[in-house]
């Protein structure tokens, strides 16, 4: 699969950015979970915190005694370059990725390397799709983002739906995302800077719109909806401004099986009215605030990258996206769900992910791709095993 001839690399999977507050995680899972003969490695730029990571890993797996570590700076090209060519999936957690991400997917384009990370910036995967599609495809390198919370369960999820439904006709899928979970500095910082670049991530979505072609006997939209109560499952529906519905998009423009016109709206779920306004004036204040650079530094400090909530906390969380999706005089209502979405289950994506793009037999595709579109029901499958829940919850 791909376009590398996989004995002729050191490496099946390097986790870059593993000593990072969701790289140790995903490193964790790996070392407890990676399936017999798989040949990784962590990477980053400190030796020494790689080695006490080492170390803490062969607590959980004593053959992690002997697990490879790869020194590579995002700002030595060399490095970033030699990542590529020996290895057959780079996965990487050193975002923001508009910062620090973009040579490590030149790099794996160039070399036919398999490429997944857990960027939610919808400005980077329109400037990676501009940049680095055509070589990807050429070379054979799939380049899949968002293969965390952002976006898994929502790509995946919407296909699961959309699989439940008939074929060939006009599909609607609404999805409402509810969870207790907190965020760790570095998806704050993320966050924060997405909202501070609006008229940047305009611009490039234009771009990416100039280059990409459309399929020409289907359509798929992804619109954003309005705040409404919303009986089907009870709660206030709020938009969500996430990167989410795009990549579900994309995936019902590359696949024939979302039906000749499809739309996807995407929401947050909140039980109460009180909530719900905050939710849309927190959101709107975070917005305008990003926009002031001294407001923006402050709220920046407040939560540091490699931050994040303790096990006891991440214990406690948890996530349910649920989908109502109707088509040819049916409906079906599914739900996605697991524990901790933003860490513990966001390293288990990401480590399944890659594993995947290495062990299964997957449809036969090249250059930026989806979750659903690259690894569909095998992804479905790995993650149900891995213990996050895919099931229908009624149809009619």
């Amino acid at each position: 699969m791909g376009g590398m001839n996989e004995s002729s690399r050191t490496y099946d999977v390097v986790l870059f950015g593993a000593t990072g507050f969701v790289g140790v995680l995903t490193a964790e899972y790996l070392a407890a979970k990676a399936p017999e003969g798989l040949r990784w490695a962590i990477a980053g730029r400190d030796t020494t915190k790689l080695e006490r990571l080492r170390e803490r890993l062969t607590e959980i797996n004593p053959e992690c005694a002997v697990l490879p570590l790869v020194r590579v700076d995002v700002a030595e090209r060399a490095s970033v370059r030699e990542l590529a060519v020996n290895t057959r999936v780079v996965a990487t957690t050193v975002g923001p990725y508009l910062e620090y991400g973009e040579g490590l997917v030149a790099a794996c384009a160039s070399a036919g390397t398999d490429y997944v990370d857990l960027t939610g910036e919808p400005e980077f995967v329109d400037l990676m799709y501009v940049r680095h599609d055509a070589l990807a495809r050429d070379t054979g390198a799939r380049i899949v983002h968002a293969c965390g919370f952002d976006s898994i369960p929502h790509d995946l999820g919407a296909y699961y739906t959309v699989k439940q439904l008939p074929e060939g006709v006009p599909l609607r899928v609404d999805g409402f995302v509810r969870s207790n979970a907190t965020l760790s500095g570095g998806t704050f910082a993320s966050a924060l800077n997405q909202f501070s670049r609006a008229r940047q991530m305009l611009a490039a979505q234009a771009e990416r719109r100039r280059n990409e072609p459309r399929p020409i006997d289907r359509t798929a939209y992804a619109p954003t909806g309005t705040p409404h109560y919303a009986k089907e499952i009870g709660a206030w529906a709020l938009p969500l401004p996430t990167i989410d519905p795009q990549v579900v998009q994309r995936s019902a423009r590359a696949l024939a099986r979302y039906g000749p016109d499809f739309r996807y709206r995407h929401y947050a779920a909140v039980k109460t009215l009180p909530f719900a306004v905050g939710g849309v004036v927190g959101m709107g204040a975070l917005f305008t605030a990003s926009q002031v650079p001294p407001v923006r530094r402050w709220l920046s400090g407040r939560l540091k990258p490699g931050d994040g909530p303790d096990e006891a906390r991440r214990a406690k969380s948890w996530f349910s996206v649920r989908f109502v999706g109707e088509g040819g005089g049916r409906r079906v209502y599914t739900e996605v769900s697991g524990g901790d979405p933003g860490y513990a289950e966001t390293a288990k994506m990401l480590a399944e992910s890659a594993i995947c793009l290495v062990r299964d037999e997957l449809p036969d595709t090249a250059g930026q791709v989806t979750t659903a579109e690259a690894m569909g029901d095998a992804l479905i499958e790995r993650l149900t095993k891995a213990g996050i829940t895919f099931r229908v919850a009624a149809e009619r």
